[in-house]
């Protein structure tokens, strides 16, 4: 298998790891681990966790601050972590020796990789294949953009025969020649403008998943996800009827089956998941699946069990006949349009849609189609506020309030039988909380304060 090579280092001369945030620190146990000299630096003054990293290792030189006070010049490579904006930070000149987390995990990884990105839902694949994988009875690691860090794998998992990892687009921007035996690239909508400027360049940094992959799954309802080179083995999803040898969703005598081409592969009753777009989660998972060599019956058996992820359209409650569904990892339009539509045509009454916080540039226009098809109320809170009214007012009556507990108790107070109450943000939470995982937790901690029926208000 491909691997990207080690370039030529100067012999004695230190690494620089920029970024103290969770890979940052994954990259200082790894050399570490391996005997190599280093310094750390952060752009922040005072980054959270200093503390902590100066008792992990006390010999290690660390500059806070600025980086043009550091000769750069005197460093091997530069291994900077994915929160790292190359251009802001100064790294741009000397950009030929800076490498990423995903790189440096490439260089020394022995086994085959299977790497998934997409806007949306690659956790959601990512867990779904490892655990078949698992169930296959493969030693398998599972990380990178989510759980354990890549590089923390390789250290814990040394007999690992397959990794599988989940890469976002601040990993891939500093990858080339990956070389995964499958890479999958399930769908592309608008996130993290701010950082790449437009959706080419978005799609561009995406795209560097494919480089030297013997294998290529893509959405076959979204050109965006198609590698450029189409000599690539390549598998497609849909969830519409599947043409021959693409994976899809079949109306049958029987009802609605999972198929790959003509081939029934399970009821889409059996699923655990709900929704059209957990559907896709999941022939997305067995087309990675099949590529990797995993039985159908394994991969059958974990999509019957398999309840979804924390933070992940998870139900938290039902009560007084109203559903309570946390979403706070919808972090950006695409995900929320996803979670709209695959439970607003499952209800019997309305949505009400909790949505806001920090939009990263993105156009809200597209989430106001849907929501004044499915909701009974759009509520939305935060930084973004103003510009998510601006863009569904007209078409949807909207609830604006500053935070996610006036949101829930609005919700409390309007929701009726058969309705379901949706965090679904479409955006990030960095306004009010520290990320999307405590944002989910205060969702179910408002609901922890006692029993909501329909039209009663909670306390904050």
């Amino acid at each position: 298998m491909h691997r990207p090579p080690e370039p030529h280092r100067r012999d004695g001369a230190p690494w620089l790891v920029v970024g103290l945030g969770i890979s940052g620190r994954a990259i200082a146990r790894f050399l570490q681990h391996r005997g190599e000299r280093f310094v750390v630096a952060d752009t922040r003054t005072a980054p959270p966790g200093i503390e902590a990293f100066r008792e992990a290792f006390p010999t290690v030189d660390i500059h806070l601050g600025d980086l043009e006070a550091l000769d750069l010049q005197a460093f091997s490579e530069i291994v900077v972590s994915p929160g790292v904006d190359l251009q802001k930070s100064g790294l741009a000149a000397v950009r030929e020796r800076v490498i990423g987390e995903i790189a440096l995990f490439a260089r020394h990884c022995k086994a085959p990789i299977v790497a998934i990105t997409g806007s949306n839902a690659k956790s959601t694949v990512t867990t779904l294949v490892g655990d078949m994988a698992r169930q296959a009875g493969k030693r398998v690691a599972v990380g990178g953009n989510l759980g354990d860090a890549a590089l923390d794998l390789l250290i814990d998992h040394p007999d690992a025969e397959l990794f599988v990892l989940e890469l976002s687009s601040f990993q891939l921007e500093t990858l080339k020649g990956l070389g995964a035996v499958c890479a999958a690239f399930l769908n592309l909508s608008s996130d993290h403008l701010d950082r790449h400027g437009d959706m080419a360049g978005y799609r561009q940094v995406k795209s560097r998943i494919f480089d030297k992959a013997r294998h290529v799954v893509v959405n076959a309802e979204d050109e965006a996800t198609w590698p450029e080179d189409t000599s690539i083995p390549c598998e497609c999803f849909t969830t519409k009827a599947p043409a021959d040898g693409m994976w899809g969703i079949s109306p049958l005598k029987a009802g609605e089956w999972l198929c790959h081409g003509e081939q029934p592969l399970m009821p889409v009753s059996e699923l655990r998941l709900a929704g059209r777009h957990n559907q896709a989660n999941a022939l997305a998972a067995m087309a990675i699946g099949h590529v990797i060599g995993l039985p159908l019956a394994v991969m059958r058996q974990v999509l019957g069990h398999f309840a979804g992820l924390p933070h992940r359209g998870e139900v938290v409650a039902e009560r007084g006949g109203v559903r309570w569904v946390n979403d706070s990892k919808g972090t950006n339009v695409g995900a929320t349009l996803a979670a709209i539509a695959g439970l607003g045509e499952t209800l019997a009454g309305r949505l009400i849609w909790l949505g806001g916080g920090v939009g990263k540039g993105a156009d809200f226009t597209p989430l106001a189609a849907p929501l004044a098809r499915h909701a009974r109320e759009a509520i939305v809170f935060g930084q973004d506020a103003p510009q998510l009214v601006a863009a569904l007012a007209p078409h949807v009556a909207t609830h604006r309030v500053d935070t996610l507990a006036e949101a829930m108790q609005r919700a409390a107070s309007i929701a009726e039988a058969g309705d379901c109450v949706l965090l679904s943000p479409a955006c990030a939470s960095l306004d009010q909380f520290p990320n999307y995982l405590a944002r989910g937790e205060a969702f179910r901690a408002f609901l922890d304060q006692g029993p909501l029926e329909p039209g009663q208000e909670a306390a904050c």
